[in-house]
């Protein structure tokens, strides 16, 4: 028998005459997914397996598919004749170019035996002198075969030899991906083993002199360039290698290590950054053991992939398309980074900030260039924090994502290049810093959002650049932009005479649900408004990088600021921060920051254009009308004309104009100072202790009163009535104080399930539904919609899609603050609040 090991990840190249029987073969040992034929190619391009005319499309489009394949880093395998050497060489470029291996299986079986397999091959055969040439065109490269840059070659002489191979797939040494954790990933140490044992036993490893034995479950991972420059690289390498051997941690080389190495081996290598120094140390102990430690740092794997794909370690960082992949250039980016080719003022080499493009979904950890301090970028994080240059030696707890440091005991060497301590850094964060510029590719085109709440969420190309507009254009600054709200969905229509709306219909639809219990809301006739608010400005700072001066924002539901006039909106956060001081709510949250969903009053605050522009111009060309009318009636009546019942239908219509005049003159007031807001949060939506919707509404309420309370004459309360649904009185009674609310002019109320987030027998429900008053809908359908035959006509609407963009959009806002809270790049954050803006683009209403 003979055993083919195949890399998991790599080109297989099925190389033989027609009739060998590699596709036989190819059936037998690999999935149909996963081999490409030139013959089915043949077929798809030309109809005709066995058109000749037809081979360079077929090949063309071979690789192309090829290529997909490689680069999501699946085995691909080809199966086609490729005798010749030119055809092979085109495989192993395209290998090169994903950085996958390459592996030949050579099919070189008697030209008597591909023959006799052609004539008795049903629907195709080929000339036997096109099969003579393919066997000749194989022999004569078989001796050149293994050069060609094939990783490994396997040639089968024989039917039997064909029938007797066994593949046996084999992962590739940096594949990791069923090993998740925890993990306790140790930056680079360089020879600082007391820091190391500090380190290690700060993160509750038991130090001794046969290594150390981690917490139960966790393994530790060292990033590399583990001597040079310090006191003790010996003490060091005896240490991690003990723990390796052990299987207590794993360790990925640095460049130091791969000088060290060479160096033990005897090649010539610059005794520079404190080689010299390593070398003279390791002298003091056996020759085994500098034998031991060559081997040792010969044997790392350049990188590692873990946890499913959800985590990379390499010395220097790690491309996304670079991950996973086997390649010198692979091994290079890992131990060295990606030099400019440029050097600094310092003679230093300058690196490529791959970090600051990285998109990838996996958290990177690397070390290689010292740091001030350790922080995220792009889901990125150098942990190397300088320790043998007097800074402090850093483990990242994955997946905790807590970082743990050690301060270094003293400075053991010089840096060249002046090391950045923590106290000089920018205040800002490195996300922040990059992210000052967004990148446009991460919001165009059309885009499909993983969300907790409802799986994925298709944005399309044209909603993504209506959004782009209103962003680029109106939004506030984007720092700010962590959350947009979603629309509200209305409940379904009424049959209750003179009622289009009811809460009955909610009550129904929660009941069916399976939902116990729900809250009904007073809703506030104001405009949406997202309050974003700070302690200070470092927490601006720091938190959201915003950087000139201000302290938070207030918005409206597409993003833009809610006051032209700043001194106003200065004003109404020095309010809402106020009270949050009195209410304690930054030290009961553990925060320095909060994001609240309210309704800022009066609406005319906001509206006004809109007021004067669309509902008052009505109302007053309403009347001026029903005034001419009233006149001209009056003059056919005084002609003796029966005008009765025109005159009753203008007065009934009369009626139904000033009412709409009423419905929204009431909330229109004049505005010359804060005092004259009025601004009711419903929603703690989130702060540095996490998103809140794991609390249900009362305790938003309950929070929210405190808020309230202490500053009564900004700050607004909502009413509330908790309903049982299956308790008829208890329903009853709130649909009277519904109605009751709304004879005098309240807009209604929200109707929402009694926790934040709810699931029913079909799905995720609606998170609240909004139930309106007949005197408020006149603003919405017009003053006579209240007429029997307008009514039934409107009872017709459907709200399924508008229903359902509430749910996308809830879905999406959650997601975006959960992103925030677990400080994700804002691009991540940005794709979420930007999806809702661009679903609002669709004209649903």
């Amino acid at each position: 028998m003979t055993s083919i090991t195949i890399p998991d990840f790599a080109v297989v190249a099925l190389v033989g005459a027609s009739g060998s029987g590699k596709s036989t073969f190819a059936g037998t040992h690999f999935l149909p997914t996963e081999v490409l034929s030139s013959d089915t190619f043949r077929g798809m391009v030309s109809d005709d397996e066995a058109s000749l005319e037809a081979t360079q499309d077929a090949f063309d489009a071979l690789h192309h598919v090829a290529g997909k394949r490689l680069a999501r880093r699946r085995l691909t395998v080809v199966d086609a004749t490729s005798v010749q050497s030119d055809a092979r060489r085109r495989l192993v470029t395209l290998a090169r170019e994903y950085h996958a291996l390459s592996v030949a299986i050579v099919f070189d079986l008697p030209r008597s035996v591909c023959l006799e397999r052609n004539r008795t091959r049903s629907g195709r055969n080929l000339d036997e002198s096109i099969i003579g040439r393919q066997c000749q065109q194989l022999r004569r490269s078989l001796k050149k075969i293994r050069k060609e840059g094939f990783h490994r070659v396997y040639v089968l002489n024989s039917e039997e030899e064909v029938a007797a191979a066994e593949i046996v797939r084999a992962r590739l040494w940096t594949d990791r991906r069923d090993e998740h954790g925890p993990f306790d990933i140790i930056g680079d140490v360089h020879g600082c083993y007391d820091e190391l044992c500090s380190l290690l036993t700060e993160l509750g490893y038991s130090v001794g002199d046969d290594g150390a034995t981690p917490p139960a479950g966790r393994r530790a991972i060292f990033l590399g360039d583990l001597g040079d420059r310090g006191p003790k690289t010996p003490e060091v390498m005896g240490l991690v290698m003990t723990m390796v051997a052990h299987g207590t941690a794993l360790c990925v080389p640095g460049n130091h290590d791969v000088r060290l190495k060479r160096a033990l081996r005897g090649a010539k290598v610059m005794r520079t950054h404190g080689l010299e120094e390593s070398l003279e140390q390791l002298q003091t102990r056996s020759k085994e053991f500098r034998a031991t430690v060559a081997e040792f740092l010969d044997d790392l794997v350049s990188h590692y992939v873990l946890d499913d794909d959800a985590l990379v370690v390499a010395h220097a960082g790690m491309r996304e398309d670079l991950a996973g992949r086997a390649s010198a250039a692979v091994r290079h980016f890992a131990v060295y980074g990606d030099p400019s080719g440029a050097t600094d003022d310092y003679g230093l080499p300058v690196r490529n900030d791959w970090a600051a493009q990285y998109r990838g979904s996996a958290v990177v950890v690397y070390g290689h260039t010292p740091v001030g301090r350790a922080e995220w970028l792009n889901d990125t994080i150098n942990i190397d924090t300088g320790c043998v240059f007097g800074g402090s030696l850093t483990a990242l707890r994955y997946p905790e994502r807590d970082l743990v440091s050690v301060p270094a005991a003293r400075q053991y060497c010089e840096p060249i290049r002046p090391f950045l301590d923590v106290s000089e850094a920018d205040p800002r964060s490195a996300q922040h810093s990059h992210d000052d510029v967004l990148d446009i590719s991460d919001v165009s085109g059309q885009r499909r959002i993983e969300t907790a709440l409802m799986s994925h969420i298709t944005v399309r190309s044209e909603q993504a650049a209506a959004a782009l507009e209103v962003m680029s254009r109106f939004a506030v600054d984007p720092k700010w932009l962590v959350y947009l709200p979603p629309t509200m969905a209305p409940g379904a229509t009424s049959s209750e005479p003179g009622l289009l709306e009811h809460p009955d219909e909610a009550f129904q639809e929660y009941r069916r649900e399976g939902t116990p219990r729900v809250v009904c809301q007073e809703k506030h006739m104001g405009s949406r408004a997202v309050v974003v608010l700070c302690r200070d400005e470092a927490t601006a700072r720091e938190r959201f990088g915003v950087d000139d001066g201000s302290a938070g924002v207030c918005y409206t539901r597409t993003g833009r600021r809610f006051f032209d006039d700043a001194e106003m909106e200065l004003a109404l956060l020095d309010h809402v921060r106020s009270a949050a001081t009195k209410a304690g709510l930054w030290e009961k949250l553990g925060t320095t920051w909060l994001v609240f969903d309210g309704e800022l009053m009066p609406w005319s605050a906001k509206a006004l254009p809109l007021i004067r522009s669309q509902y008052a111009a009505v109302g007053a060309a309403a009347r001026a009308d029903l005034g001419e009318t009233a006149r001209v009636l009056g003059q056919a009546a005084a002609r003796g004309l029966d005008v009765e019942a025109l005159q009753q239908r203008r007065a009934q219509l009369g009626d139904s104009i000033d009412r709409y005049v009423s419905a929204y003159r009431q909330y229109c007031w004049p505005v010359d100072s804060v005092q004259d807001l009025r601004f009711a949060p419903f929603h703690l939506l989130a702060s540095e202790a996490g998103v809140h919707t794991d609390h249900c509404h009362h305790w938003h309420l309950e929070t929210l009163g405190r808020l309230v309370a202490a500053d009564p004459t900004v700050l607004a309360s909502t009413d509330v009535r908790t309903v049982e649904l299956e308790d008829p009185q208890n329903c009853a009674e709130a649909v009277t104080w519904w109605l009751e609310r709304t004879e005098v002019g309240s807009e209604g109320m929200v109707i929402k399930p009694a926790d934040f987030i709810r699931r029913g027998r079909r799905g995720l429900l609606q998170p609240g539904i909004k139930c309106r008053g007949r005197e408020y809908l006149r603003i919405i359908y017009g003053p006579d919609y209240t007429r029997p035959e307008r009514l039934e006509s409107l009872r017709g609407r459907t709200a399924g899609v508008k229903r359902n963009l509430a749910l996308r959009e809830f879905a999406l806002g959650v997601e975006g603050l959960s992103r925030f809270v677990a400080r994700e790049p804002l691009r991540r954050v940005h794709e979420c609040v930007f999806g809702v803006l661009a679903l609002e683009s669709e004209p649903v209403d």
